[in-house]
Order: C-alpha cells, then structure tokens, then sequence
C-alpha cells in the first residue's frame, strides 16, 4: 500500500528508508520536491503535499531535528498514515535515542539504524486495525433525539425550567473554580504576611509626662539594661523573620498551590520554564500563537494565512528545547519572524537585466506581460519599469493590447511622449528609446502581441512590455482572453500587479488567475504568473500584509513596489524592513 517511508535529518543525512515491494522507481524526486517547496518555504501548516501521482505526508521531529516522511499514490485513501507515521516516529525515537543524542553529522553516519523488521511490525498492526474498524452503522429513527421529543417538551412555560437554571449555574461555578483556587491561595500568603507584620510592630512608646534626665551612653549604666532580647516575652526580629520564609515556603510549594497538571507549581516552575530546560508543547504555545494571528490578521495579512502561518511555526517548534533564560513568546515570536522572511525570499529569484542581456546575446527581445485588476495601476507601473529599463540602457517597445478600456492607448503614448522627451533621441543615435505599438482598440489582444514581438525582432528592439485589459477575477471571457494572450506568444515573465490595500481579496484574485491559466493553457505545463508588482505601497504605513499573502499563495517574488506617481517610485522589496514593519505593534 505504501511506495515508500524514509527518516532522515535536517541537515540532509538519510538515517533509514524503506520502499514497498514493486515500487522501482526512485523517490528522490518527491521528497526533494517537498523539501524546496515546502519545508525550505515555511509552509509546514499542512502536513500533506502532492507531487504528480503521489501523496506524501510528513512529520517534523523539532528535538531530534528529524524529519519522517511517508508517500503513497494518491488515488488510495488511507485512513491510518497519520496515526502511523506518529507511531514510527515514537518508536525510532525510543529506540535510537541514545544515538540521536550524539550531536554531529559524522556520528550519525557512524550509527547503523536496523529498523525494518519494528517498522514492518507497525505497518501490519495499523493495516489490520483499519480492516478491522467498520463503518458505523446508520441510526433509526426511534433511536434518535428527535423521536423521544413530545409534545409536551415543546411547549415553553413561562417561568423556564429551574433543573436548566440549576444546571447552568453549576457550570459557571466549575468554570470559576479555578480562578477561585488561585486567588484563595495568594490571599492566604497575603494574610500570613500581614500576621507578621501587626504581630512584628513595636508598640509605641508612651509619651513622656514631664521632662525625663538625659541618659548618657557613658553613663555607666548595668549589662542588664543593654540586653534587649526576650522582653515583656516578644520574640526576637530575626525569629519572625525565619517563621515567615517557612510559611511561605510552604504555601508556594504546597500540594494546593495552583498549578497545571503534569507541572511543577510556585516559584519552583517559574523558575524552570526561565533557564532552558523545558521543551515547547502546543497548550504552552497556543495562547502566543492566537495573539500572533490576531496582530497578523490586523496587518492586512489574510486570516487563512496566519492562520497556516502559525500552524507551520507551532509545527517547527514543538518538542523543541528552548534557549536558557528565553520565554514562550520571545521563542515564538523569533521563529515567525524568521518564517516570514523566508517566506518573502521565495526559492525563484527575478533579475530581468540578467535575463534581458541574455536574450540580447541570442538576438530577441525579452517580453514582459503585465495582467491585473481594474484599477490597480498596471500603466503607471508598467511606464515606471521603462523607464528602469531605458536608465538602464535598453530600447523598449510597449504593445497596447487593452483594447477593451477608453483611453487605455492614449495613456500609453502620453507615457511614451514623456518617457521620449526624457531620453531625446538625439543622445541614442537619433533613434526614439521608447516606441508604442498600437492596433486600435477592438482588436483581439493575442494578435496584437504577436505582431509587437515580431516588430521588435525586426527593429532590434531590446524589451516589450505588454499591457492588457484589467478584469476581474471571476470574469470567465475575459480570463480565457488573456490564457490565450500568454499560452499563443509565451512571454519570458507573466506578471501580476496587485495593489497592498486589499487583505483577503488578494488570495482570492491571484488564486483563480492562476487557476484560469492553467485550465485555459494548452500545454502539459501551462505558464503561471512569475512574480509579483505591488503598487501603493505608500498608502499603508505598516499593513504590510498583502505582501506575504501574494507571496505565500504563489510562491512567486515580489519583483517591485510602488511607491508614489513619479517615474523614479519604483523600489525592490526588503524581506526583512515588511518583516520589521509588521511585527511591529
């Protein structure tokens, strides 16, 4: 039933694999697969991944820094891998532990880790337990809630029923039973405290009548006046003192101080959870992890988002030790921190001046298609990056492919005439830097591009940037349109403009765009969006979220944000100032 279950670290060292009987092929593939697409990219809320015909399911082992993996074809339905995967991880660990321990990657290379006959063992009893557990068999219904109601159950009286009453406050009581345990026992020090104090007071002394001879410590006074101890039968400071640290001692280490189950209680487990013994467990981490979904959420992240994002980092961290003298929070909040950075430096970096000089050298020029929303700004944008392009020293030819918005291709030649009296041609050999290439509006786009890029191969053009119509996600006619606009001329990079003001919504229309290219495309490997432009980015102080949302569904780059109306607001994104800007409160 399984193709294949292999343990290996994290550093890469493959410990002991196992590959089921008729399975020949390799399964290198889907688990390096899994690794660049989901482990090195932080995205571990969902313990599942596809590659083509298979189905991996992976389990992270945070104190050992092990990592266990099972894969089989995703056509079966296999009820038990979940429970069976935490079964082998519990019993490799149990039984390796000392091994495991030994820190260094020539030691466990060193070990030999003969684990096929256990493994064997527990993949027999989880197959047979799931043969053996049957459906539930469907209700009657006399045998259900709805059948023994009556008529009589139904009508409401009007003083209400007093066994609910009774029974509700009984759990509102349960409920504050635990609040009132601790409170009892702080208030119980706090009364111990103020004995000690009223019984440890001087009285004071009484004021004198008349007035009293002044005594003078020469005087020769007797030895019996010096000694101060034990008069009018008071204890002495330092005796108070000591039956004060014992009681409190006790009620901080007592069986009745409050304390969690398993836990240690009083200042013996506060202690503990400070100097780096203790190792991370989901309760310890699931109040901190909430509140980071929240500050996220308010971020402008998306909420399934951060809500994955928290799952990925509970997932990295548990069972982990934590560092000496470091909380949960500051734990947690490092691991997101670094998470979201790698999140934002996805595995495929864009360099067009590479990629252009690259086309240069095979003499075509490099093609650029921009697609979008309504009014997200790709004119402005795309004007933005000719502008890079020609300080760059590149010739760009613009193709108007919108031909669908009124006023779309004279906002392309207001650019090019700017752009133009920027760079006079009389400094590039006479020739104009910036052309448009325009067939009207009415006309279908794809032809449009088609004709731009061969007109650009014959005039040694370097670029062309291609503009098309803003739509909607959800707008089928048009969405096919601009399928077939990228699968009919193949551009070098597809990118999607979006704007940084929406949250939610960003997921939802990078989403389906991409969905629409790959039902629309008629190749095995359709073309998807490369990365990303986000524009307005001026506009948001620090609700920085849209970023890691736009990132994280297509694991795309961010290639440029904009940052203003001139020509010169066009930045590249810094990973770790978003992060900055986000984690901020």
């Amino acid at each position: 039933m399984l193709d294949f279950f292999t343990i290996f670290s994290k550093g890469g060292i493959v410990l002991w694999c196992f590959q089921g009987a008729g399975v020949s092929e390799s399964f290198t593939g889907p688990v390096n697969a899994l690794i660049r697409s989901v482990i090195l990219q932080e995205r571990g809320g969902n313990n599942s991944f596809t590659h083509e015909a298979l189905s991996l399911k992976y389990k992270l082992d945070n104190e050992f820094e092990l990592i266990f993996v099972v894969g089989f074809q995703k056509i079966l339905t296999l009820t038990y891998v979940d429970k069976f995967i935490d079964d082998v991880q519990l019993h490799f660990r149990d039984r390796y532990k000392n091994e495991l321990e030994q820190k260094g990657a020539l030691k466990l290379l060193n070990n030999t880790f003969d684990f096929e006959d256990r493994f064997k063992k527990l993949l027999r009893e989880a197959e047979e337990t799931s043969k053996a557990r049957s459906p539930a068999p469907m209700r009657s219904f006399k045998e259900s809630e709805k059948s023994q109601k009556t008529v009589k159950s139904m009508i409401e009286t009007k003083g209400g029923d007093k066994s609910k009453e009774q029974g509700g406050k009984k759990n509102k009581n349960t409920k504050k039973e635990g609040k009132q345990s601790g409170c009892l026992y702080f208030n119980c020090i706090l009364f111990i405290m103020m004995i000690f104090t009223t019984h440890s007071k001087s009285p004071k002394p009484p004021k004198p009548k008349g007035k009293v001879n002044r005594v003078w410590d020469n005087g020769g006074s007797s030895t019996k006046n010096l000694d101060y101890s034990n008069k009018n039968g008071e204890t002495s400071l330092g005796e108070d003192q000591k039956n004060l640290e014992v009681l409190i001692f006790l009620c901080l280490f007592s069986p009745f101080s409050p304390k969690k189950s398993g836990g240690f209680g009083g200042m013996f487990g506060m202690l503990k959870g400070l100097v780096g013994s203790k190792s991370l467990s989901r309760e310890d981490m699931e109040p901190v992890l909430e509140k980071m979904r929240d500050h996220l959420i308010a971020k402008n992240v998306a909420a399934d988002i951060s809500s994955q994002l928290c799952e990925s980092v509970a997932k990295k961290l548990e069972g982990k030790v934590m560092g000496t003298f470091t909380t949960v929070a500051s734990t947690v909040k490092q691991a997101l921190q670094d998470s979201l950075v790698q999140i934002l430096q996805p595995k495929r970096r864009v360099d067009i001046l590479r990629d252009v000089m690259e086309a240069q050298s095979q003499r075509r020029p490099f093609v650029i298609t921009f697609c979008g929303v309504n009014g997200v700004g790709k004119s402005t944008n795309l004007a933005k990056i000719s502008y890079w392009l020609i300080e760059n020293g590149f010739s760009v030819l613009i193709a108007a492919c919108d031909t669908f918005r009124a006023g779309a291709v004279e906002q392309l030649r207001t650019h090019q005439r700017r752009l133009n009296s920027l760079h006079p041609p009389e400094k590039h050999g006479g020739r104009p830097v910036v052309q448009l290439y325009e067939k009207g509006y009415g006309k279908d786009a794809a032809g449009i591009a088609m004709e731009a890029i061969a007109y650009a191969r014959n005039q040694a053009f370097d670029v062309v940037l291609v503009d098309t119509a803003g739509r909607m996600q959800d707008n089928a006619p048009l969405m096919t349109a601009l399928a077939k606009l990228i699968a009919v001329n193949m551009p070098d990079l597809v990118l999607f403009v979006g704007e940084a003001l929406v949250g939610n919504e960003a997921v939802d229309q990078l989403v389906k765009f991409n969905q629409a290219l790959a039902d629309h495309s008629m190749s095995d490997k359709p073309r998807l969006i490369d990365g990303i432009v986000l524009t307005k980015f001026d506009t948001i102080d620090d609700k920085v979220g849209a970023a890691i949302s736009m990132t994280y569904i297509t694991g795309q780059p961010i290639v440029f944000v904009g940052t203003g109306q001139t020509y010169n607001d066009l930045r590249s994104l810094n990973a770790r100032a978003v992060v900055g800007a986000l984690m901020k409160a």
